[in-house]
């Protein structure tokens, strides 16, 4: 097992205490001794359930980790292991996606560098010479997987791509996803990046607020800009050629509306998928499973159908951290103020932190990892989605 845990991502012993977290402005920081963000019971690592007369158990699946959850209200009717910490290979495309939709102006047209159009994996084929709109590059990123497309989308902000890295890890703690470090905006394996099964829904939840993200995810075909073959260039016919959804669920699975799939040889198969159903979303997230994980999503999907509203909820999908206050005196727990994203309290005692008590309003402290130093470059892999 690849499996990123707590341990091995820790320093020395001398040093375990010390916890380091890159918080965006105002955003809520757990403290060491504070339950799992979420509720009490997410901390735990089998099988998370509170069985239902009349309601199977959830479906036995390969992941090693998992969330089924109501995303409507927040609710996580069953999980496995969500706050382990596990490479999310493209799944990590979600959060590069939130976090840019609302700063690039899709209509913008862009020429992409050598850098990016020469990444390694899967790619969407742009290239150099071409001039792209940002719509283009969602769709190529988030529709094929495409790390081409990531990076590009990427170099745009002023600063380039480590301002981007930058913002995702703001974003990831903003939305209170303190599993996640972000090292690529692609999801491409490198060492000290991670996520979780929990963040990931969070995520993705988040997301599906946003129609531009809905409309990228959903889309199953779409003409990639490219230039003109020559048989196009003799027909006069303009360039570009078909892509299609990796996401099998949106032509296989009823009411299903995607989100991302992921592979690499270490993380091994990811997944982040969501169906609506009679007015109602189930969203799953799952880590470090079979690469042949479909029937296994559509399963957890069709339990939560079952189990929504008939199961008692084991934790909560909390709401972001709110905005920092003007006081120094305040540091609540996160709450939601829209009756749409409040989430409801559960029998595990998960309000909107789950009951997480007090959160730490200071810095984390800088650990040395052994002395190595913490940054290795990029290793490569045999292919990825």
């Amino acid at each position: 097992m690849h499996m990123l845990t707590p341990r091995a991502l820790a320093a020395p012993s001398a040093l375990v205490a010390a916890s380091v977290f890159i918080a965006a402005p105002g955003a809520a920081v757990p403290s060491a001794a504070a339950p799992p963000i979420g509720g009490a019971r997410l901390g735990e690592k089998g099988l998370i359930l509170n069985p239902a007369s009349g309601v199977p158990k959830p479906p036995k699946v390969s992941a090693d980790s998992y969330v089924i959850a109501d995303a409507d209200t927040g609710q996580i009717l069953a999980a496995k292991d969500p706050h382990g910490q596990y490479r999310p290979a493209s799944t990590m495309k979600i959060l590069t996606a939130i976090t840019l939709i609302p700063r690039l102006d899709e209509d913008k047209k862009v020429k992409p560098t050598w850098t990016a159009a020469n990444t390694e994996g899967s790619r969407v084929g742009i290239v150099p010479k071409m001039q792209y709109k940002i719509s283009d590059l969602f769709h190529g990123m988030l529709m094929v997987s495409g790390n081409d497309a990531a990076v590009s989308l990427a170099q745009q902000p002023e600063g380039g791509l480590p301002a981007t890295l930058k913002l995702m890890n703001e974003k990831a703690k903003s939305l209170q996803g303190f599993d996640t470090v972000a090292k690529t905006p692609n999801g491409l394996d490198k060492k000290g990046q991670h996520s979780s099964a929990y963040d990931l829904a969070l995520f993705a939840r988040h997301g599906l607020r946003d129609a531009r993200f809905r409309d990228y995810i959903g889309t199953v075909s779409y003409k990639f800009p490219a230039p003109r073959t020559k048989k196009q260039r003799k027909k006069h016919k303009p360039g570009g050629y078909m892509i299609y959804n990796h996401d099998r669920l949106l032509t296989q699975y009823k009411g299903g509306i995607g989100v991302k799939n992921g592979y690499t040889t270490k993380a091994m198969g990811t997944f982040v998928g969501a169906a609506k159903r009679g007015g109602h979303t189930i969203l799953i997230s799952l880590m470090h499973s079979n690469p042949a994980f479909w029937d296994d999503a559509k399963e957890m999907l069709t339990w939560g159908f079952t189990a929504r509203s008939k199961v008692r909820p084991v934790g909560t999908l909390v709401g972001p951290a709110p905005a920092a206050s003007a006081s120094p005196k305040a540091s609540k727990p996160a709450t939601t103020s829209s009756p749409a994203t409040k989430p409801a309290a559960s029998a595990s005692g998960g309000g909107p932190l789950g009951g997480a008590g007090a959160i730490a309003a200071s810095v984390a402290v800088l650990v040395l990892f052994g002395g190595a130093g913490y940054a290795m470059a990029r290793r490569r892999r045999r292919w990825f989605t």
